[in-house]
């Protein structure tokens, strides 16, 4: 496999990995813009933007954007994160240029008209009010404003309804303009790509991009907080937060096998402790998410109202624990699960693309898989150690949604902590 990087005049960044053997092709746009580059007011702005690129452009109504791909077969999607958002496509390997030309479109000839605009308003607004409804998603969005209170990185990725029902076309316009430069852009494509021909498509449909001044996001900075929201469901939905090292950091790796040691699978800490041993959830998981600064260790479960206080105390003990006595063998089993995760995801054309396109925003460059694997297998029981201890010390959050009534306090979780 051959990974290829270029750079159009205007900064766009073209990289691709040719997979031989493959008849099909992944490829998308992914541009710097995601929910931490909104202000307040704009909350929502750039999942709003994701939607309405597929709403019609001055030569594609909504229906021929999906017929175009459809007839060939091929897939159209988009997703919009805190630091990116991302359009993509896979198609077969004849369909590349089409796919690549349908994304152009969408990303620089978009009309937002003011009736497709209203019917997809009424779209996310659906959307909003289902996540609302569903506690192991909104957890998370509460979770995060804890950890981030009052900072972009700290709001909701589908913002407030409120928001949403407000926005106009010039909104939009506005947005594009101040973040959809050609220097934020990346073109990542893998599978049965040709690196050549895909640079010449992107200079001639991207290349009149004029590239633009940098918008700076602001600075994340990790401030604990509590929130408690106190409803009659079947349970108590429970998530805690550490702040963890962010994605440049030498230590993300050992987050994310950490992670996995604590609640990872069947054999972690958490489920065999709190589930297995102690019957106290049905469901308890450990993950480690990141950004460019910052990172978070994130811990989710689900539990009635009558465990809901031995379950956080065990929590913050295992998390306690694990800066004492993470073996040799849990720090083995974690890196395994964690390497074979990696090198299962990246047999997908479109996983390969992603990767792509994710390590060469952070890191400017996409390093061997080969490279990867050693960062990962140098984590050892001593390094996870070392980890939680200073994690430890850092800021906690924590959301709390159900008849929580019975759950401790942050204050007094924390003082478990440290003890």
């Amino acid at each position: 496999m051959s990974i290829r990087s270029d750079r159009l005049a205007n900064g766009m960044t073209v990289v691709t990995e040719r997979m031989p053997g493959l008849e099909t092709a992944a490829l998308g746009i992914w541009v710097s813009a995601g929910s931490r580059h909104e202000r307040a007011e704009q909350n929502g702005i750039a999942h709003f933007l994701e939607h309405m690129a597929f709403k019609g452009t001055g030569r594609r109504s909504a229906l021929q954007i999906a017929e175009v791909i459809e007839d060939a077969g091929g897939y159209l999607n988009a997703y919009t994160d805190r630091e990116l958002t991302a359009y993509y496509a896979r198609v077969l390997e004849a369909d590349v240029p089409l796919a690549l030309d349908v994304l152009a479109d969408i990303l620089i000839d978009s009309r937002f008209d003011p009736r497709e605009m209203e019917l997809e308003r009424g779209v996310i607004l659906q959307e909003i009010g289902q996540t609302l409804d569903t506690p192991d998603d909104v957890i998370f969005d509460w979770l995060q404003e804890a950890a981030f209170p009052e900072q972009p990185i700290g709001r909701s990725i589908l913002g407030p309804a409120e928001r949403v029902a407000a926005f106009g076309s010039d909104d939009l316009r506005s947005f594009v303009a101040e973040h959809y430069g050609p220097e934020r852009m990346i073109l990542a494509a893998a599978g049965a790509v040709d690196h050549d021909r895909l640079l010449r498509d992107a200079e001639r449909l991207f290349g009149g991009l004029d590239a633009r001044a940098p918008v700076a996001a602001v600075p994340a900075r990790f401030d604990g907080r509590e929130t408690r929201r106190i409803k009659a469901l079947e349970q108590v939905h429970f998530a805690l937060a550490l702040e963890g090292p962010g994605y440049r950091s030498n230590d993300i790796h050992a987050a994310q096998i950490l992670a996995i040691a604590l609640g990872g699978g069947m054999s972690s800490r958490l489920f065999q402790e709190a589930r297995e041993r102690r019957g106290l959830c049905y469901s308890i998981f450990a993950q480690a998410g990141a950004w460019a600064e910052t990172g978070m260790m994130t811990i989710y479960a689900g539990t009635g109202a009558g465990q809901i206080a031995a379950l956080a105390e065990l929590t913050v003990d295992e998390l306690r624990r694990a800066a004492e006595d993470m073996s040799e063998a849990e720090a083995a089993r974690a890196r395994a699960q964690l390497k074979a995760g990696l090198l299962m995801g990246l047999e997908s054309t479109f996983s390969r693309a992603e990767r792509l396109a994710r390590m060469t925003a952070i890191w400017g460059r996409v390093p061997d898989l080969s490279e990867t694997v050693a960062r990962i297998e140098e984590v050892n029981a001593a390094r996870l150690r070392d980890l939680a201890a200073g994690m430890l010390q850092g800021g906690t959050a924590m959301a709390l949604y159900g008849p929580a009534e019975a759950a401790p306090g942050l204050a007094a979780l924390c003082a478990r902590l440290a003890a």
